[in-house]
């Protein structure tokens, strides 16, 4: 019954509208079998929909409780009304619908009806009446599905992570047996260095082989970037432990000065460029952005929820930067009041360092269209 995976990608914006409605409807609670969940997929005959919740509604006064019978029976009415008057017909993406009793007490109804069309094509086909709404398929839609494979690598360590979305998820860490560069008394240098050299052959061809079993089953897996010192980096790449499927999936390397959790952090800073079209790298450029005209042009920018919405409303911020930290109903306001003016929003999450630091400047920030201060 799950949604059937896609390579769509919805944007932060329908990504976000879209857990707002799961957030909604996860809220509700029936006391019986009586919330009403159908899912139409794209392309699919309404008329066919509605012929079914007939059927439904009919097979509903087989119910045995005269309570149970009644909220089914009026949330299945109220969903066709909303079909027939409202809709009227299948949006491009299919539908997702709900309805049922809402009212918080027992013995009195308020059927409510939800209509929605999916920011991503819908393709699924369900009808189901539970005690809570079914969110499965509009949860898997919301994730954001892209990975990115992270590899930080030295002659000693290596960490293997995901970069999903803005968060990285370290999955695998590994230490070598490569001995440290002075050796023990007695033993010559050129057997010294062989040994070194075998413990570093088998540090890669290990870290190789957790490159192939962590990455290549990953169905969204758009690449992988491998960083590190230099020379360590290009000698792992050169040694043949690395398969061919899994070599042709390395988009970029890096130099670095860490390794570990720090390791990927500036590995992920220092890969822009390779994750351009990424969220994370899109929020740390928008950030830097703002601090650097905060530093150098203080009358190009903003901060502060109370006078950031009052530029909005006198047309003045180009772009408004709120924090997903806010709550759902100030992220709404603002973007209504932004798309009056023209003015573009962004919402970036509090998982990188810039993030954090708006989040403390009071979470909402702004660019101008021109420097108050002249």
């Amino acid at each position: 019954m799950n949604q059937k995976e896609t390579d769509y990608q919805l944007s932060t914006k329908e990504r976000r509208k879209i857990k707002e409605l799961i957030k909604e409807l996860d809220q509700y609670r029936g006391r019986h079998t009586e919330l009403v969940t159908v899912y139409v997929p794209a392309g699919y005959d309404l008329n066919h929909i509605i012929q079914h919740l007939e059927q439904e509604k009919d097979t509903a006064s087989n119910i045995k409780s005269a309570t149970n019978r009644k909220n089914v029976q009026d949330a299945l009415e109220k969903m066709i009304q909303h079909l027939r008057v409202v809709v009227q017909r299948n949006p491009p993406h299919g539908l997702a619908l709900f309805s049922g009793n809402t009212a918080e007490r027992e013995g009195q109804q308020d059927i409510k009806v939800w209509a929605v069309e999916p920011p991503a094509p819908m393709n699924q086909r369900l009808y189901r009446c539970d005690k809570e709404f079914i969110l499965d398929p509009l949860r898997e839609m919301a994730d954001d599905k892209n990975e990115y494979g992270l590899v930080v690598i030295d002659g000693r360590d290596a960490t293997i992570a995901l970069l999903r979305g803005k968060t990285i998820i370290p999955i695998k860490t590994t230490h070598s047996e490569v001995p440290g560069k002075m050796r023990a008394g007695g033993q010559s240098a050129p057997r010294f260095q062989r040994a070194r050299a075998g413990a570093l052959n088998d540090h890669f061809k290990k870290v190789a082989s957790y490159m192939k079993d962590e990455f290549l089953p990953r169905q969204y897996l758009q690449g992988i970037i491998v960083g590190g010192p230099g020379t360590t980096v290009n000698s792992f790449l050169n040694k043949g432990h690395i398969t061919g499927d899994v070599e042709k999936k390395i988009i970029g390397t890096k130099d670095l000065s860490y390794t570990g959790e720090f390791g990927l952090h500036e590995l992920v800073e220092k890969a822009q460029d390779i994750l351009a079209k990424e969220d994370i790298t899109r929020e740390i450029q928008l950030m830097k952005k703002f601090f650097l005209l905060l530093s150098t042009k203080e009358g190009k920018t903003s901060y502060g929820k109370d006078k950031v919405m009052q530029l909005i409303k006198e047309g003045v911020v180009d772009i408004v930067i709120l924090s997903e930290a806010l709550e759902d109903k100030t992220i709404d306001e603002f973007e209504k009041e932004a798309e009056k003016m023209g003015t573009t929003v962004e919402i970036v999450s509090t998982e990188t360092t810039e993030g954090g630091q708006l989040r403390d400047m009071g979470k909402v920030v702004a660019i101008l269209r021109y420097d108050l201060e002249k």
